[in-house]
């Protein structure tokens, strides 16, 4: 990863939004510009200086994979130890950006007291989260992997769906292959959701045993390499009904409409709204209760957002999902689920594969 160009164009980014040095303590953010992977870390970056806080826990870890910033090690809290030097530093009274997303009223309130009056906090424009909307070629090569390693789970899902399985088995089997095959770990908890529980937009894998009859939600994804994959595919135990196969198609349907939607130039709330406007023919619009995308990368939810009224335009090398679904209380719920990458002429599907109803 080519961390130093980033951190180049951040600082280039400051003046613009009337900072001197920008306070980074989201820790998807400092490992999207330092490479450093530990738990604990601030990273304060600015014209002159890029330093990465941290404590003795790490560091020879630090020092190995930081290579772009000089590396402090203190027994304080990072970002507090991160005040404490710009307060120590002779120079005139500085404007410190800070991540207020990610910063509780406490921390803000000992960081201020640190600072000694030497510095100004102001919450700062979400600059580094823009800069990771678009994907280089190196994340996009590590995000291809991820997403191919996640589409390979779901032949284990179908393997281990049957009548009587719990869902936690289900989701057992296909976690211990993704380790197998060298995830880091799972983007989130698995969602395996059968019968009447495929209708909870979230439903985690439970000790649930999966009926004789129904759809069954499975929502999955790994960590490859740093970087998150996230699918979604729905499956019928027992023969479908007409009214099933009706509903899945309509899902179906909408996910393939917003999918054909996703080019350059177009708006999130586009996208959006061309699967809610097929779900909206199919009468089933007042069932789909969620967004019908993000953006995926270090962190399975990241900007931009697929969603009613957003009006962010989508760029080449954006990541997003696609994830329309219709979900109908204590009776059933579809969701289907890839990532896309926009390319500079429309959309690539990334690991596509056939989505028509499987019955099991």
């Amino acid at each position: 990863m080519n961390y130093k160009a980033r951190l180049r164009h951040l600082v280039n980014a400051l003046p613009d939004s009337k900072l001197d040095y920008l306070l980074i303590t989201h820790l998807p953010n400092v490992l999207y510009l330092s490479g450093f992977t530990g738990s604990s870390a601030a990273l304060l970056v600015g014209e002159r200086n890029t330093l990465l806080f941290t404590d003795g826990r790490y560091r020879t870890q630090a020092r190995e994979e930081v290579k772009n910033a000089r590396v402090v090690i203190g027994s304080k809290a990072p970002a507090l130890a991160a005040a404490e030097w710009l307060a120590g530093q002779r120079s005139r009274r500085r404007v410190l950006g800070i991540e207020s997303e990610s910063l509780s009223v406490g921390a803000r309130d000992r960081l201020s007291a640190a600072l000694r009056g030497k510095a100004k906090l102001r919450p700062a424009p979400a600059l580094v989260e823009r800069m990771r909307t678009v994907k280089d070629p190196e994340e996009l090569s590590r995000i291809r992997a991820a997403v191919k390693l996640g589409a390979s789970l779901f032949s284990i899902a179908c393997k281990t769906i049957r009548p009587g399985v719990r869902e936690v088995d289900v989701a057992a089997a296909m976690e211990f292959e993704a380790r197998r095959n060298g995830a880091d770990g799972m983007s989130f908890p698995t969602i395996i959701a059968a019968g009447p529980r495929s209708a909870v937009v979230h439903g985690r894998a439970s000790r649930a045993r999966i009926p004789s009859r129904g759809f069954v939600v499975c929502d999955f994804g790994v960590i490859l390499a740093g970087y998150c994959s996230d699918r979604t595919r729905t499956v019928h135990v027992g023969k479908p009904s007409h009214e099933a196969r009706e509903f899945y198609r309509a899902v179906l349907e909408a996910q393939q409409a917003a999918i054909a939607a996703v080019g350059p130039g177009v708006t999130t709330g586009e996208v959006d709204e061309a699967a809610r406007s097929v779900l909206r023919k199919w009468k089933l619009a007042h069932w789909f209760t969620h967004s019908t995308g993000h953006g995926v990368g270090i962190e399975i939810h990241e900007a931009p957002r697929l969603a009613a009224g957003q009006g962010q335009t989508l760029e080449p090398g954006m990541v997003v999902t696609i994830e329309p679904g219709a979900y109908v209380r204590g009776k059933w719920g579809v969701r289907i689920e890839d990532v896309v990458l926009v390319t500079p002429s429309g959309y690539e599907v990334l690991a596509p594969m056939d989505k028509d109803l499987i019955v099991l």
